[in-house]
Parts: structure tokens; sequence; C-alpha cells
């Protein structure tokens, strides 16, 4: 089957489904608005019919909407399972040795178990034809050799050859010859993606290779925290994501990669990295092995009711993102941000409440920290629109890469959340 025969057919299947949903949604309409006109005449015709003493010969036939339930069913199923087959050789198992802790229990040469390292699973999926496989950053944590399975059990050896911690993203290169050539995932425009939109999450999870589950688009949008700053854009979405999910593919209908998971918190919510943010990086890492993100070098938060009484003549129901702290020679510091200050009485006032960028409007920490990360790169000139004292003003500032500190600090450090600093 080519790719754009499985196109047509998934999406003649879900038309179909559609169809037959609205079927049965109308023909148990026309059964309620029937049903009470035709009361009285029913009654009266049981009232003149004698209870019959010989028992039906026909048998019962299923209600009509029993019928449409299930070739819904079988529908889905069918459709499901196209696309499983269709994917299923281009998911890998990812496996990891990570090393054991170092504590002063654990240093006993002595004690063989102290010298054994641990193994770490997770999943990832075929970019292209040339053997680089997509997965996360934790899942290969500091690892530069991995193993990579296939479904037919096919197993390599692959390297990392670029990571992100950033992002939560890895670059892996199978290393030798393949025995047979691998099929790389299309991957779909994630800005496209609709709230209840079904979705396919395969992978490895507590190792159990190949599994399926699938749900729904709970929300787009999201800002995901990892290590020291946060994902924007993240796909919510209530298929289930456990550890060993994590570098799977998450899917559209159509079998198309809409991002890659990477969280799961709890039963009926877990996140992905969407495309969109994930491509934008994967051919970089391939060429550089690293990703540079701008970098404004502030902190803060979005404007409360209560942060406002830290501020002179501002409205309870202002909106943007206050201003916290300002990190010297930044590009916050550069631009001439101003952060809060505290007084001698230990009285905290309120500095610079940024209101846009580049003449786009900002309410909230998450739509400044997604946009300096999607709109922006290391060396553009930005414009923040901030409020301060009563005026609105103006800065101009050349955007910088994160400093080699931070991102050094970020790869040894594990993930913690702080989605205030971008």
């Amino acid at each position: 089957m080519n790719k754009n025969t499985f196109v047509l057919s998934t999406k003649t299947l879900f038309l179909i489904i559609t169809l037959s949903t609205i079927a049965v949604i109308l023909g148990m309409y026309k059964v309620t608005n029937t049903s009470t006109a035709s009361s009285n005449v029913y009654a009266l015709s049981l009232a003149q019919q004698q209870p019959s003493s010989q028992p039906s010969s026909q048998p019962s036939s299923p209600p009509s909407h029993q019928i449409f339930n299930t070739t819904i069913f079988d529908l889905q199923s069918h459709l499901l399972n196209a696309i499983f087959n269709k994917v299923e050789n281009s998911v890998v198992q990812i496996t990891s040795k990570v090393p054991p802790p170092l504590s002063t229990s654990s240093q006993d040469p002595s004690n063989p178990d102290n010298q054994q390292n641990a193994t770490a699973l997770g999943s990832g999926f075929v970019y292209d034809t040339h053997g680089h496989i997509i997965t996360n950053n934790h899942v290969v944590s500091n690892a530069k050799v991995v193993d990579v399975t296939f479904i037919d059990g096919n197993r390599y050896t692959a390297t990392v050859i670029g990571k992100d911690p950033f992002s939560d993203l890895a670059v892996l290169k199978i290393m030798g010859n393949l025995t047979k050539p691998i099929s790389p995932l299309s991957i779909a425009n994630s800005s496209n993606l609709e709230i209840g939109e079904k979705v396919i999450a395969i992978g490895n999870p507590y190792g159990l290779d190949n599994t399926m589950t699938t749900g729904i688009v709970s929300q787009t949008g999201r800002l995901l925290s990892e290590s020291s700053f946060s994902i924007p854009d993240a796909i919510q979405t209530d298929a289930s994501i456990n550890p060993g999910n994590s570098g799977g593919p998450l899917l559209n209908i159509n079998g198309k990669v809409i991002g890659i998971n990477t969280a799961g918190l709890f039963n009926g919510v877990g996140f992905a990295i969407s495309s969109n943010t994930f491509m934008k990086e994967i051919p970089v890492l391939i060429e550089k092995g690293n990703f540079s993100h701008s970098y404004l070098g502030l902190t803060g938060t979005t404007l409360t009711s209560d942060l406002t009484s830290q501020f002179k003549n501002v409205s309870k129901t202002f909106r943007g993102v206050y201003v916290n702290t300002i990190i010297k020679n930044t590009t916050a510091d550069k631009a001439g941000l101003r952060g809060a200050t505290t007084d001698y009485y230990g009285q905290k006032h309120g500095g610079d409440i940024i209101t846009a960028i580049n003449k786009q409007n900002i309410t909230k920490i998450d739509q400044l920290i997604t946009y300096i990360d999607q709109q922006t790169k290391p060396g553009d000139t930005i414009t923040l629109s901030v409020y301060r004292n009563g005026h609105y003003v103006d800065l101009k500032a050349k955007v910088m890469a994160r400093p080699s500190s931070i991102i050094a600090a970020a790869a040894a450090l594990p993930s913690k959340p702080n989605p205030q600093h971008p």
C-alpha cells in the first residue's frame, strides 16, 4: 500500500465513521420524537391483544442502533490497525546503560551489585533513510552509545550525535550497515491540530514493546517545564503516556507524526513536544550537535491583581508580564529593562511590565517565552514595549544565545520546573 492510498483509505474510513455516527444520532432522534405520538396506539393494541401461550419461533433482531454501534467500532478498529501496521517498522526501542548512583554506601567495591549499570528503556522513531533516530534527551541521558531495536528484532548500535536538554530532544545515528532499508515516518504540521482531534501514541511503556494507546488532543500551546527553562507549544493529550513511551511518536489519524511523547504526569494528562518545535531543531542537531536558543536574561511572571499593589496608579485589571530580576549583560539588561526593587523597609516596588514584543501584545509569561523561543533566533533585534511609571516605553535590543554556563548547568542537573525564566 503506497502512502497516498493509505491517506485516502484512512480519510474514507473516518468519513464513514462520522456518517455512521450521524445516522445513529438521527435514528435515535426519530425514535424519540415518534415514541410519544405512537404510545397511545401501542397501548390500545396491547389491550386488544390476548397473551399468546406459544413462544415466537422467530429469533429477535438486535436494535438498529446496536448494529450501527458495532459497525462504527469495527471501522475504528480497522483504521487503528491499519495505522499501526503502517508505522510499526519505524518505531524503535532504545536501551542505554545508566551508571549506578554514587553514595557512601554504594562505593564498596566488594559488592557486585555496585559494579553493574542499570538499564534505561525508551522509544524513538526513524527520521530519515540515513539511519537517524529521534528521541528524548532524557531517554539517552549522558550515554554516548545506545542500542536501537526494531519490531522485527533487528538490533543496532547507535551513537548520540546531537541533543538539546532545553527541548528534551536527542538525535541518534545507527552505526554500521542496515540489514534492510528503513522507512522514516511522515511528519505533519502541528499548528493544524484541533482540540478533540484523535491521536495515537506508540512506544514501549514499562518495556512492553510496540504498545499502542489512543486519545484526543486535550489542548495545544502548553508550556512544559524542562530543566531550568520551559518547552513552549507542547501538546496535551489524554492518551496514556507512561515510562518507556518517552521519545515515541504521537500520530494523527493519518498516521503522521504531530509530536514526540515526553511526559505523563498522571492518568489522563500527558504531553508531547510539537512537530513544529522539534522540526526546527532536528536538522541543526544533525549538523552541529547542539541548538542555540534565544535568551532574554530575566525572571518574571504573569502580572496578577496582587502584584499590581507594588505599583502606583496601576489598576488590578492591568495585564502584562511582571519583570522581577534582570541578569547582568544579557538581552534584557542591554535593552534597559528594569526589575523590581526592595526598599530599606523590605517593601517591594514593581519595575517594568512587558505589554508587547515586536508589536504583538503579551498578557502572560507563557506568551513571552513562546515568542522568544519560536519567533526569534540569536542575533535578531527585538522591540519590547513596557509600562513604566505611568508611561509606555519601547526598548530595542539584540537577542543573545543562552550562555554556555547555563547550558552546561542544565545538562548536568536533573529536570526541575521553572517556567518563569525566558
